[in-house]
């Protein structure tokens, strides 16, 4: 049975629900910048949550980065950090919340978005090409960050760059 969720933007004391029981624990300090950059404008970390059963899953925008053809600050946003806990998914809450998020980026402006799909990851380069995205590239995208002990982490990950040309939604509602 699928239960009513509410898909809103993460709150300071939702940073420890991100970390999924240690899984992602290592991602602590990413996740308080993700915060900050909201804070400063420039990221929209987005979660979906169901009543009594907490956040579920989170997809993070960011606005403007140095590299304009991921995020330029005015018509293209890249998004990241996409994840639905295991027990939620193949039940629509992806599709929802990926949904929602485009129709909130088309209503601010943006007419694009990318992101980075790992090659070795087909089901999930499946997912966006259903929902309309296209392969433009591929990459080794390799990022750094400094770990919940402070240790830097050097992630590199053959990738396709995917983009989606957003179109005007048809409505838009905060509640599923």
């Amino acid at each position: 049975m699928i239960h009513e969720g509410v898909i809103r933007l993460i709150e300071f004391a939702d940073l420890p629900a991100l970390e999924w029981e240690g899984e992602y624990t290592h991602f602590r300090r990413v996740y308080r910048e993700v915060y900050e950059h909201y804070q400063m404008g420039r990221a929209l970390p987005w979660v979906i949550e169901l009543p009594r059963l907490g956040i579920i899953g989170q997809l993070f925008v960011q606005l403007d980065c140095r590299n304009k053809t991921l995020a330029d600050g005015v018509e293209r946003a890249y998004l990241f950090a996409f994840r639905i806990r295991p027990a939620y998914r193949n039940q629509g809450w992806g599709t929802k919340l990926l949904g929602f998020v485009e129709r909130d980026l088309y209503t601010k402006g943006y007419r694009r978005t990318t992101l980075r799909v790992s090659k070795s990851n087909e089901s999930a380069r499946c997912f966006y090409e259903r929902r309309g995205y296209s392969v433009v590239g591929e990459d080794c995208s390799e990022w750094r960050y400094v770990d919940h002990r402070g240790v830097e982490r050097v992630v590199c990950d053959p990738c396709y760059q995917m983009e989606k040309h957003l179109r005007k939604p048809l409505a838009v509602a905060r509640k599923l």
